[in-house]
């Protein structure tokens, strides 16, 4: 019996060891190669369950727990989402979009769901025309912010997302992009906001915020990056709020800045000392401000300014002939102001301007402009609702900018273009030999009675 067992148990042990052999084998090419064993469903429990929390506060489109149990398995995911894997092995949420097709749309009912600022690894938000109907508001997690990784955070054009910025946005301290543009926002613009070094690009454009622009502003000069390039705030939108107040000084600080908006809010008075400064600014846009001063020299320094618009804000005195200067600029609005004055010849010398809009101020004399450049800017050209302002009855000719001809009751769009062999005071011929046969006739008359 016993030789026989050893006999038969042979092959039986010989099979046994292969499979444990192989067994280890697997297991050590395993722990070599981790990646070629991760399953997408490997994912920390607690971040997986935080993202289907998201998703049901958000999105309707469909029961992403069943639909979708490993959101970053790259044969299941959902559009909208990207997952990187982590050092630990498993997969993490990296971005997530919302609002939009093909993006998850969002519900009625959605709100904003604070579970967002609790993914470790989360580097992107945008959310996109979701909060229109159900009013929410940005919100964050009562306890402490587990999110140390996110770089750009955008929400726009949420009708329904009501309230004020948060300080807490503070605590982002990665964030490079805010977005929180054509929302429905009130209150101040928290200070804390402007302790996050590393923001590059902010827009708050299109809200209800109120109050000033706090100085702390300035903080946000420069970044120091790794490549030890320095890196500053280039694009600045405020426009659509309800700011009061007048420009802070240490807007001279942002010696980078290049597109600047500030457009229909409540600000007046006084620019910044050191407007100078700006030497990098190519959009200057504050429309629709009380401002009621004459307008300021300083903008004739600023020599790479491409789009000046000042329009609709009670500005007064004559327009700056070092305005001229400008070579840079395309567009200059002045329009619906309190300007007086005549136009200084030298603005006829901007060669790369192709939009000029002085009308419904109170400007006088001449139009100190050519045909050439009257043609050249057409329609782009906007002089309309000066009372004391007329046009050179020989530049007049087939030209329309809104304004009446130097002695003359009509204006120059009124005046029929001139053939080449006609000068600008002939009178035509028939009108000549209308009055002779005229003379003729009464001549008949008397002397026949």
């Amino acid at each position: 019996m016993c030789r026989s067992f050893s006999f038969f148990s042979l092959p039986l042990v010989i099979s046994f060891l292969l499979i444990i052999s192989s067994v280890s084998t697997n297991r050590n090419a395993s722990e070599n190669h981790p990646d070629k064993n991760l399953f997408p469903s490997d994912m920390n429990p607690l971040e997986l369950e935080t993202l289907f929390k998201i998703m049901k506060s958000v999105s309707s489109d469909k029961n992403w727990r069943s639909s979708h149990p490993n959101p970053c398995n790259p044969g299941s995911s959902w559009l909208g989402i990207e997952c990187k894997t982590g050092i630990d092995n498993h997969f993490h949420v990296t971005r997530l979009d919302f609002g939009t097709p093909p993006n998850p749309t969002c519900k009625n009912t959605a709100t904003f769901p604070s579970e967002i600022f609790e993914l470790p690894n989360l580097e992107s938000i945008f959310i996109f025309q979701c909060f229109a109907h159900t009013q929410t508001a940005i919100s964050f997690p009562k306890n402490k912010i587990s999110i140390s990784s996110l770089q750009q955070l955008s929400l726009r054009e949420n009708s329904a997302l009501i309230g004020s910025i948060p300080p807490q946005i503070s605590s982002l301290k990665s964030l490079q992009i805010l977005t929180l543009s054509q929302n429905m926002l009130t209150g101040l613009i928290p200070v804390e906001l402007f302790s996050l070094n590393s923001l590059l690009h902010l827009d708050l454009s299109y809200n209800r915020l109120t109050g000033t622009i706090p100085v702390q502003i300035s903080n946000l000069r420069s970044l120091l990056g790794l490549d030890l390039k320095l890196l500053v705030l280039q694009k600045l939108d405020f426009s659509s709020n309800s700011l009061t107040g007048s420009i802070p000084d240490s807007f001279q600080l942002l010696n980078s800045l290049i597109f600047l908006a500030l457009s229909n809010n409540k600000l007046h008075g006084r620019f910044p000392r050191g407007l100078t400064g700006l030497q990098n600014l190519q959009y200057f846009i504050m429309d629709d401000n009380p401002m009621f001063i004459p307008l300021p020299l300083e903008f004739g320094h600023l020599r790479k300014l491409q789009e000046l618009r000042l329009a609709n804000s009670g500005y007064s005195g004559t327009i700056p002939p070092i305005y001229s200067q400008l070579t840079n600029l395309s567009a200059l609005s002045l329009q619906n102001n309190r300007l007086t004055g005549k136009i200084s010849t030298a603005f006829g010398n901007l060669s790369h301007i192709y939009h000029l809009n002085l009308s419904r101020n109170f400007l006088g004399g001449v139009v100190p402009f050519n045909s050439s450049f009257l043609k050249r800017l057409g329609r782009n050209l906007d002089l309309s609702s000066n009372p004391g302002l007329c046009l050179s009855p020989s530049e007049a000719f087939g030209v329309n900018v809104g304004i009446d001809v130097c002695g003359s009751n009509k204006t120059a769009s009124s005046i029929r273009p001139l053939k080449n062999s006609e000068s600008p005071f002939q009178c035509p011929k028939p009108i000549i030999l209308t009055s002779f046969w005229v003379f003729l006739a009464l001549h008949h008359i008397l002397f026949s009675v």
